[in-house]
């Protein structure tokens, strides 16, 4: 079972550079269909009339992304409260997925992008540095879409603690 006094760790800094894409608040939010960890396809349009939140992270089971994970699980509960959907995306495969939210005892939907074309059409897949080197990578962003499909809030080079607990602020805040 999970417990949510878990302990973060945190990885090395790395740079973003080249975001070709830029997603603002009031655009509408690129739409997409991707597969889940049971292989369900999830329709972003299909989730209008509620608010969504969709977080994108470069990584199953690394320790700031198991961190972030177990963040959004804790608070599950409080975001299906405020009639929020929660969407976790990234570039690994729906067992990978499926895997990881056993493996953590995960409570949050996981989404398969292998090809990496939401990430680019939210502008997260970046150049990364690390260690001299530089490589393509997800970046790791939140995006807050209202119940019409619009970007209400856009968070950028994340850092994990606290995050969820403001991301789930942010959507109280849309229905007050």
């Amino acid at each position: 079972m999970l417990s949510c006094d878990a302990v973060h760790v945190h990885g090395e800094k790395r740079q973003k550079k080249g975001i070709s894409v830029t997603i603002e608040n009031g655009m509408a939010a690129p739409d997409f269909a991707l597969p889940d960890g049971d292989g369900q396809t999830v329709e972003l349009s299909a989730l209008r009339g509620h608010p969504v939140v969709v977080y994108f992270y470069p990584k199953d089971d690394t320790s700031g992304c198991t961190a972030e994970a177990k963040d959004f699980t804790c608070l599950a509960g409080e975001f299906r409260g405020a009639q929020a959907e929660l969407l976790g995306i990234s570039p690994d495969s729906p067992a990978s997925h499926r895997k990881f939210q056993e493996k953590h005892a995960l409570d949050v939907r996981l989404l398969s992008d292998e090809a990496r074309s939401v990430a680019e059409a939210y502008g997260v897949w970046v150049e990364k540095s690390m260690y001299g080197r530089k490589y393509m990578g997800v970046e790791r962003a939140t995006f807050l879409i209202d119940k019409s499909g619009n970007i209400a809030r856009v968070w950028r080079n994340v850092r994990v603690p606290g995050h969820a607990e403001e991301v789930l602020a942010a959507v109280r805040a849309m229905k007050g």
